[in-house]
């Protein structure tokens, strides 16, 4: 447990180190930020069969009704081979896989792609197992690409005094290079313009990229459609179409603030926040946890009477339950979230203490648990 809340620490500090450098001290090229419209990727996806296992196989294709059962009969059929009418095929060897894929964009026939294969069944394992020939459509239906070959199953096995314990998962594989592109990627058409789709809605962001790119082709020939999208005239040469294209591309532009978040991750207890995160003055109680937020050197009454004058803008009380004490200060939400993990919060009491403070209205940011 120790050891977990120091990672944790760690990780955090880390975190806002990276944080508390100034916006204005990095950019991001626009290939970066955004994307040219109609050059995208296409998921496919293709089933096929996966023999050569070591009686790790699927169980149920044994059955001569089943799924399994009905595709071997239609591969050997395909190859001309005809199985004896009532015969029963009595094997693990073989396994019903679905294969998937990304066919990028522009991508030519001929090009090799990984693919990932995975059991359909309920295969133990797909080691040593070879893929036959299988087609793998786009959405539409269209075949863009096939696929075969050994698959890689990577395996981490521990074995001692007649145990053996399985590290990995061993019912999906890959297969690197293992399919060919047969009909090439959609293409899009050379129009006058190109559309520049950016990853974020944000005005400001779209504003700075509209003003580096205009230094490059001029004011004339880039127009913002809205928050997200850019429009920009290009030659129709293919050439000059190219050189245009990655001068816009690798063009810097300076990062603005996006809008304030903190997020929360339940599972690990992990917190990130950007620079625009604000915290106003306030105190919560959590369990034996007190938390005050005050401005430094800034002496407040508490609620006995009694005059304080803290050293730090961030005090915590560990033990009996304290007492919630006026604030008129804030200090950075870092601070606040060093402080706890100091005292060991596990990620439940950490979550807790950052809702209670959003929905007392003192945190200035959108918190998102994931």
């Amino acid at each position: 447990m120790i050891a977990t809340f120091k990672i944790q620490r760690s990780i955090l500090l880390l975190v806002i180190a990276c944080l508390s450098l100034s916006e204005g001290a990095y950019a991001a090229r626009v290939k970066e930020m955004a994307s040219i419209s109609g050059q995208r990727g296409n998921q496919l996806v293709g089933y096929g069969l996966v023999v050569g296992l070591d009686a790790t196989g699927d169980s149920s294709w044994t059955s001569s009704n089943s799924g399994v059962s009905q595709s071997v009969v239609a591969l050997l059929e395909s190859l001309d081979v005809t199985l004896p009418a009532g015969s029963r095929l009595n094997s693990r060897n073989v396994a019903a896989v679905m294969l998937t894929t990304e066919l990028p964009a522009l991508a030519k026939p001929g090009q090799k792609l990984d693919v990932t294969v995975s059991s359909l069944g309920d295969a133990r394992s797909l080691k040593g197992g070879t893929l036959l020939l299988t087609p793998m459509r786009a959405a539409n239906g269209v075949i863009h690409a096939t696929a075969q070959g050994s698959i890689v199953v990577p395996s981490a096995e521990l074995a001692g005094r007649g145990q053996r314990l399985q590290g990995n998962q061993m019912a999906s594989g890959r297969l690197p290079g293992g399919a060919y592109v047969e009909v090439a990627a959609p293409e899009a058409v050379n129009d006058p313009t190109v559309e520049l789709n950016f990853e974020k809605a944000d005005y400001a962001q779209t504003l700075r990229a509209l003003d580096v790119i205009a230094e490059l082709v001029g004011r004339e020939s880039v127009s913002a459609l809205d928050a997200r999208t850019l429009i920009v005239r290009v030659p129709t040469d293919p050439t000059e179409r190219m050189g245009v294209l990655a001068r816009i591309l690798e063009a810097d532009v300076p990062s603005v603030a996006g809008p304030a978040k903190v997020v929360f991750n339940a599972r690990t207890g992990s917190v990130v926040m950007n620079q625009s995160v604000s915290l106003a003055p306030f105190a919560v109680t959590h369990g034996n946890i007190t938390v005050r937020v005050t401005p430094r050197g800034r002496t407040y009454r508490a609620v006995d009477g009694g005059l304080v004058t803290p050293n730090a803008s961030v005090m915590l009380s560990d033990g009996p339950e304290g007492k919630l004490l006026a604030s008129q200060g804030g200090a950075s939400l870092e601070e606040v979230v060093q402080a706890l993990n100091r005292l060991g919060v596990n990620p439940q009491d950490l979550m807790a203490i950052l809702q209670a403070i959003k929905a007392s209205g003192a945190l200035g940011a959108e918190l998102e648990v994931i």
